[in-house]
């Protein structure tokens, strides 16, 4: 496992994100309301250890269990926090391109649209299979 320390900001440079990562493994989501929220499929990376810094950013409660912030001034997309746990999942294209970074997995995979289709051989979870998948989690 390498832990690898990535750094950006936000479109108008006024927040800054740093994000420990456990690994560089980047994960796809296709449920319809990441698919709203950035225009496609959500592509991030994993971590509990995100630091945001800055005087525009803001939180949208998106579910019972998540949230979604942005900055208020350029609208990028900062992360999607899970509340119970804190594990984050930052936009991948928030940092430089990483020759580490791979596309490992793919959730909510029976919400995927016709029109596009990853060439990477990943894991795929249905969008049951997550929800299950977390539930098990629970104490």
């Amino acid at each position: 496992m390498t832990i690898k320390t990535l750094k950006s900001t936000c479109l108008c440079g006024n927040t800054h994100i740093e994000v420990t990562a456990q690994s560089c493994q980047i994960g796809a989501c296709h449920c319809a309301m990441c698919r709203k929220w950035s225009g496609g499929p959500f592509m991030g990376i994993e971590s509990e250890q995100v630091t945001v810094s800055g005087d525009n950013i803001v939180c949208y409660p998106s579910s019972e269990w998540a949230e979604r912030a942005f900055c208020r001034q350029c609208g990028t997309h900062l992360f999607y926090r899970l509340k119970d746990n804190n594990v984050h999942y930052v936009p991948v294209g928030l940092f430089d391109e990483n020759d580490q970074m791979t596309l490992s997995h793919e959730i909510f995979i029976d919400s995927k649209p016709h029109y596009y289709h990853f060439a990477e051989d990943t894991h795929k979870m249905t969008g049951a299979e997550v929800f299950a998948a977390f539930e098990g989690e629970k104490p």
